[in-house]
């Protein structure tokens, strides 16, 4: 478990980070969530390069139990705009990340054996829809009234009608936050690769 445990750290910070960040716009229609969630499929797939699947879903495990109990615990501290970390967000990161995950795991784990970045590449791309999809429906959708008034305020900035993307039907603003944050994930995809080649090739370098 002690090979496993900078990975669990990283998955862990990059959840609890993420549920934070994804509250606070960057511009009109990005959340400072976008740029740091991604981080969580570079590390699945690293883990699962060097260590093998099992190995990888132990990871993702951990790191999920971390950070959503550190999630779970922000979800009581109340900052000025309400808590730090809503219910509902909370719940959504939790569901939107293990069913993402662990997609990619086992579609990386299907590819393994083929050109090094198609395995990284197709497996993240897969698990960011699915990731973006159930996250954004949970956490802002106004048709989910389960979490209680207080949860629903928190996050009722989210329910503006507004064009979508600026310039298309009037939707709720959450719709356009996903369309962009997919848009984001799909780059960060590709940039990622980048990361993944060098910190695989230095790790099985050393366990040579």
């Amino acid at each position: 478990m002690t090979r496993l445990l900078p990975g669990i750290l990283a998955m862990a910070a990059t959840v609890v980070a993420s549920n934070i960040l994804v509250q606070f716009l960057l511009g009109s229609w990005l959340t400072w969530g976008a740029f740091t969630y991604p981080i969580a499929f570079l590390v699945t797939d690293v883990m699962n390069r060097i260590y093998g699947p099992s190995a990888a879903r132990r990871v993702v495990f951990a790191g999920f139990l971390v950070g959503i109990i550190c999630s779970l615990i922000g979800s009581q501290i109340m900052l000025e705009y309400g808590p730090a970390v809503p219910l509902r967000i909370a719940v959504a990161s939790a569901i939107a990340f293990l069913s993402a995950q662990l997609l990619d795991v086992s579609i990386f784990d299907r590819l393994r054996e083929g050109t090094w970045w198609k395995a990284p590449l197709a497996s993240t791309l897969v698990g960011s829809v699915v990731d973006t999809a159930l996250f954004f429906t949970i956490a802002f959708s106004a048709s989910i009234t389960l979490f209680g008034a207080g949860n629903d305020e928190a996050i009722s900035w989210a329910w503006e009608g507004v064009p979508l993307l600026g310039q298309g039907a009037i939707l709720p603003l959450w719709v356009s936050l996903a369309i962009a944050d997919w848009g984001v994930k799909l780059a960060i995809a590709l940039l990622a690769l980048i990361p993944f080649r060098i910190i695989v090739g230095k790790v099985s370098h050393k366990f040579a």
